[in-house]
């Protein structure tokens, strides 16, 4: 997976590249198709202290892109609720793929047990 990541008005330390990375395999867990994300990092001294670091992060894979932002006071529990937020995503769209082929089987199921009978 290849990671652009991105910063403004934050200082990009190993720790928090670290941090990014280790939540980003994490998904790449989930789902290995995943082609590339992109993480954006920020700081703004002119919201109230509770949301002053964002963290937007976008998921390239097959299908629609899947995108989060969230806003809080402390950058690594950002990172941490945009990653919760990519994983229900994930979790979202595997299951209703999962759901369409089950629904394909029942169906053909049901043809055949009505052709039987």
């Amino acid at each position: 997976m290849k990671l652009i990541l991105s910063t403004h008005n934050v200082t990009l330390t190993k720790a928090i590249e670290d941090h990014v990375l280790a939540r980003l395999d994490k998904l790449e867990h989930l789902d290995r198709w995943t082609v590339d994300a992109r993480v954006t990092l920020e700081h703004d001294k002119t919201k109230v202290p509770e949301r002053q670091f964002s963290c937007s992060m976008r998921i390239t894979m097959r299908g629609p892109d899947l995108f989060a932002e969230d806003r809080e006071s402390d950058l690594y529990a950002a990172i941490d609720r945009v990653t919760k937020k990519i994983e229900q995503q994930i979790r979202k769209r595997h299951s209703k793929r999962k759901a369409t082929k089950h629904k394909i089987g029942a169906r053909t199921k049901l043809t055949r047990q009505d052709t039987t009978a």
